[in-house]
């Protein structure tokens, strides 16, 4: 789309993954070999659109079409059935049925702060939302200012320092900024998204575990010389990934400021004082809010207006379980194996195959989950979450998580590819309602696939992580223990 749309989520032109092909995939549909392992947007649309025919779905869709209201039937208690009205053409119809899922992610509704920034509605330049962004051509020669560290406001700032005369990316509170590329020049997220490391970061006392995290965000450049660094660093808030970031601070392309104290008619002043004059534009990379027009939010809200869910999935108080949000909740894993398996989940609940907790129990775990975000995130109303400790919750309620003691038993050659290597998707098709028989062979050859879009021009064998140095850090690690015990007593 050219030019945002109402109601819809917004992208554009040059946006490309940040998670790569193996860990983003369908868990029984791997990308094909020569797919590049971050893929422009249209990549990943040319791979939906084939699932989507190879899984026969097209016959499924409604497309253009508008859902006006989502309501309960009169008999709900009962039935569990909802009233639907959908608009197309100008035409509005009404149908029931029997399970509603909302799949309509997070990332619509803007959020512009415009309170927080005194002095805005004098600002006589222009201003806008990121997602109304789609290309930096008639950005040359200005001067810009975006206001937000995240993926979206690295982006664009990256991508309009080649045409603008001058970037300035506000921050508040600063961000992680990784890359792309990690250890070894291997994607990042096949080297940092694994059990072992989950593993680590839930058995290490927390000043280690704290202390190792860090010193990984801090592996590609210091974030302190950058004025990228985090007010508060152990939080494992969202990292940006950015591959051109740090670059384009040291050419002094794209420059960092703390958060906007206000606004003139041509300018910003920043909370150290300093002022950015002339100012053409202000992007606001802000973020979204959550809505919901479609249906009654008392569904899904508690009293304090927070949308509740249990597991980040089904409204806790519905009568009958026959709705669920699937696409809700954001990790450093990978958006389309995380809803496969809340879909695969919430549609063994509404099927009667699994059942949830007492009412009682699952605000309990509700508010017992608000402590641990809190604790690792910073607050407890974030939409994010552990990716391989969801991910193997929601497995357990359908039996497709991997018993990875059992494994080690039976095959051990794959359980070292799942426990060290890469958490990909596959792994929760091995076993389990929908078991997938490529899983395994999948899992064994992920890196194949991952090295083969780069082998354009032959200089020797590709070479693949070696999983010994996994065994080695884990024998290495009691005795860190042991001389940081010793170094304190």
């Amino acid at each position: 789309m050219e030019h945002a749309e109402d109601g819809r989520a917004s992208i554009y032109q040059s946006v490309f993954t940040n998670s790569s092909k193996e860990m983003m995939c369908f868990p029984d549909f791997p990308y094909p070999d020569d797919f590049p392992n971050f893929m422009h947007n249209s990549k990943l649309q040319e791979y939906i659109t084939v699932f989507s025919k190879e899984k026969n779905l097209l016959k499924y869709i409604q497309f253009k079409t508008l859902v006006c209201s989502v309501n309960k039937r009169p008999d709900f208690s009962v039935s569990g059935q909802w009233d639907i009205t959908t608009e197309r053409d100008g035409k509005r119809e009404s149908a029931i049925f029997d399970a509603v899922l909302i799949c309509s992610g997070h990332h619509v509704y803007p959020n512009l702060p415009e309170e927080s920034f005194p002095g805005l509605k004098l600002f006589k330049g222009k201003c806008f939302h990121s997602r109304e962004y789609k290309e930096p051509g008639i950005f040359k020669g200005k001067r810009v200012l975006v206001i937000g560290l995240g993926n979206s406001g690295c982006d664009i700032a990256t991508e309009l320092s080649h045409t603008a005369e001058q970037v300035i990316i506000s921050s508040r509170s600063g961000s992680w900024v990784m890359s792309r590329v990690w250890d070894d020049g291997y994607p990042w997220d096949m080297m940092f998204i694994t059990r072992f490391e989950t593993f680590l970061k839930n058995s290490l006392p927390t000043i280690i575990s704290d202390w190792w995290y860090m010193k990984q965000m801090n592996a590609r450049f210091k974030h302190e010389n950058y004025g990228l660094m985090p007010l508060n660093g152990t939080l494992r808030k969202e990292p940006v990934f950015n591959d051109e970031l740090p670059a384009c601070i040291l050419c002094g392309t794209v420059s960092i400021k703390p958060n906007v104290k206000a606004f003139t008619e041509t300018s910003a002043i920043f909370e150290d004082g300093t002022v950015f004059e002339a100012i053409d534009c202000v992007i606001f990379a802000t973020g979204y809010s959550y809505a919901y027009p479609f249906l009654d939010e008392s569904i899904i809200k508690s009293k304090n207006n927070e949308i509740t869910l249990f597991k980040g999935i089904f409204p806790p108080k519905l009568e009958k379980p026959t709705m669920a949000v699937i696409g809700f909740v954001q990790s450093l894993g990978a958006t389309i194996p995380t809803t496969d398996l809340q879909a695969r989940w919430a549609v063994q609940v509404i099927k009667g195959t699994c059942t949830l907790p007492s009412v009682t129990d699952m605000m309990n775990d509700i508010d017992k989950k608000r402590e641990g975000k809190l604790k690792w995130f910073g607050t407890s109303e974030t939409v994010q979450t552990d990716y391989i400790s969801y991910m193997d919750e929601l497995a357990s309620f359908i039996g497709a998580k991997p018993n990875i003691p059992w494994l080690f038993l039976t095959d051990p050659k794959l359980a070292v590819e799942v426990f060290f290597g890469p958490c990909s998707p596959y792994q929760f098709r091995l076993v389990g309602p929908g078991k997938w028989p490529g899983a395994r062979n999948a899992i064994l050859t992920q890196w194949d696939r991952t090295l083969k879009p780069m082998k354009t021009r032959a200089v020797g064998n590709p070479q693949k992580p070696c999983m010994l140095c996994h065994l080695v850090k884990l024998f290495v690690l009691p005795v860190l223990f042991i001389a940081v015990f010793l170094a304190l007593i």
